[in-house]
């Protein structure tokens, strides 16, 4: 998947231009982004802090690690089934 030329401080700092008045024409022509893609990102990071914008962009990759650890391989070879609560 091609990663986005934006950080998530900087879609949210956008979003939050157009919140505070400035016309979203304005916005993506100052940013070099299309109104399509604004609307993606509003969309996806509408009404989300920073923090919060980097906790689900992360999540996906915890899950993966998670799911990796529980399925790594014992001792003799056989794969651990570890529950998540003991993780």
């Amino acid at each position: 998947m091609k990663r986005s030329r934006f950080s998530e401080e900087q879609i949210i700092g956008m979003l939050k231009e157009q919140e505070a008045g400035m016309a979203t024409a304005d916005v993506c022509r100052k940013h070099g982004v299309s109104t399509a893609t604004f609307y993606k990102y509003k969309a996806r990071f509408g009404g989300l802090e920073v923090s919060d914008a980097r906790h689900e962009v992360q999540r996906p990759a915890l899950v993966r690690s998670l799911r990796a650890r529980r399925r790594r391989p014992g001792p003799q070879g056989q794969l651990a089934t570890v529950p998540f609560t003991a993780l």
